[in-house]
């Protein structure tokens, strides 16, 4: 089966006070766009990278990437986050019309271990339509109406913080953009074509990074893997590999 990545990497990343595109701004002296490229591809089950980037810096983020040593392809991002994935889907499908699995992974989550990356294609190669990853959520949610008031207390057992990348078979995911509609992911317009969304287990480190704190967040991630490879390749042969691809 061929997996194919999207990347859509057109956002202005305002919340980050940036005066690049917020998958520009650089964690531990690189983009996050390198990080979460280098992340799919190093999960070794992805053949080929699609990044939709703002459409006046095509041209420099290709070049940021060859120069990395990434292989990917660079394309004109559209409107919205849908919009891109879009472009950015019709252009994969052009190279590789033999994809079976597609992957929609934001560059604001830089930092996903290969182990969910891996976990989110197992799945969809086992037969499910549209996976994506998980995490439980810890903090006591409240409903409230128009005027700030509380009206309910939703039972957060049931409730799921949602990450990337999320998978789906080629046809569900041509489908759901045949729609013409948009959504905040991609999982949201699958859910209109009445498909079921699988989960699978989701990882504190595929945070999505938003704010100048998330930053703060995300160097101290790099800085602890890199603490961690470093003191675990001195106890065994392999234990720098195994740390990287778990993300601890």
């Amino acid at each position: 089966m061929s997996v194919v990545a999207l990347v859509p990497a057109a956002g202005r990343g305002e919340r980050l006070g940036a005066a690049v595109p917020k998958a520009l701004v650089e964690v531990r002296g690189e983009p996050l766009l390198i990080h979460a490229v280098r992340g799919l591809l190093d999960a070794g089950r992805v053949r080929h990278v699609v990044v939709a980037a703002p459409a006046n810096l095509v041209d420099a983020t290709a070049k940021l990437l060859a120069d990395a040593g990434l292989a990917a392809d660079v394309v004109a991002g559209g409107a919205d986050r849908t919009a891109s994935v879009g472009l950015a889907l019709r252009h994969a499908l052009g190279v590789i019309p033999d994809t079976s699995v597609v992957l929609v992974h934001d560059a604001a989550r830089a930092f996903t271990p290969p182990s969910v990356i891996r976990a989110v294609v197992d799945a969809v190669e086992a037969g499910a339509r549209a996976v994506i990853p998980v995490l439980p959520m810890a903090d006591t949610v409240k409903q409230v109406d128009a005027d700030g008031v509380v009206v309910a207390t939703p039972d957060r057992s049931a409730l799921r913080i949602v990450q990337t990348p999320q998978g789906f078979d080629t046809a569900t995911l041509v489908a759901a953009h045949a729609l013409a509609d948009s959504a905040t992911d991609d999982a949201g317009l699958v859910e209109r074509l009445g498909v079921p969304v699988a989960t699978v287990p989701g990882h504190a480190y595929a945070m999505k990074i938003t704010t100048p704190f998330d930053l703060v967040v995300a160097e101290a991630i790099v800085l602890q893997t890199e603490r961690s490879l470093v003191e675990q390749s001195y106890d065994r042969p392999g234990a720098a590999r195994q740390a990287a691809e778990e993300g601890s």
